[in-house]
């Protein structure tokens, strides 16, 4: 392991779970409760990003993007649905316990999730078990790929952009974390993230 490495820095949607809210989450749920997908979409653009920003809770953006007319559903059975879409990938959660007990890193999830949603994901899939800093973007106001939102990841694990290695889906993003000097793995599956981290002397 290059002695320079001490941090991982992880995407939680696409990489250790999968996405929370994304499109074919949204066209399943719409399918369910029998909604204009294409109108739940118009709607859903409009407001999500202060969702995610921590601005808008998940009630009130769940008012203006479905709840705006009467349904033959309630709030609460919307919800549970919702948030049932959210599922674990195994294999690289397995990977990076090993890797942060293997090498004593510590290990930062980085996302852009709202405070409800994120809350449950964490708690459902025990992230804190080996997750040690959560930099999600409802809790410090910033979204993916905010340059000020890498800028206070590192400010507030107190690492230098050379210690850290950065495992994201999204190739914008690991971009710009690129662009704020952090190494990025843009991943697709586990098995070209793990042979990527062995070639840092993580494996």
């Amino acid at each position: 392991m290059p002695p320079s490495t001490r941090t991982l820095f992880v995407d939680v949607g696409g990489v250790l779970l999968t996405n929370s809210w994304d499109h074919a989450a949204r066209q399943r749920t719409a399918r369910h409760f029998a909604l204009d997908f294409e109108g739940m979409n118009r709607r859903h653009h409009q407001s999500y990003h202060l969702h995610e920003e921590g601005r808008l809770s998940l009630s009130e953006y769940l008012e203006g993007t479905i709840f705006y007319e009467d349904r033959p559903f309630t709030r609460t059975e919307f919800r549970t649905f919702m948030f049932a879409q959210s599922n674990p990938w195994p294999e690289m959660i397995e990977l990076i316990r090993s890797l942060k007990t293997a090498h004593g890193l510590r290990v930062v999830a980085i996302s852009n999730e709202g405070w409800e949603l994120a809350r449950h994901r964490i708690e459902q899939f025990a992230l804190k078990s080996f997750v040690d800093d959560f930099i999600f973007s409802c809790f410090v106001g910033r979204r993916k790929p905010d340059p000020d939102l890498y800028r206070m990841a590192l400010n507030i694990t107190q690492v230098l952009p050379e210690e850290v290695v950065y495992i994201e889906e999204n190739p914008m993003f690991v971009t710009a974390a690129q662009n704020a000097a952090i190494q990025g793995i843009c991943h697709t599956t586990s098995n070209s993230t793990r042979k990527a981290l062995a070639t840092l002397g993580l494996s």
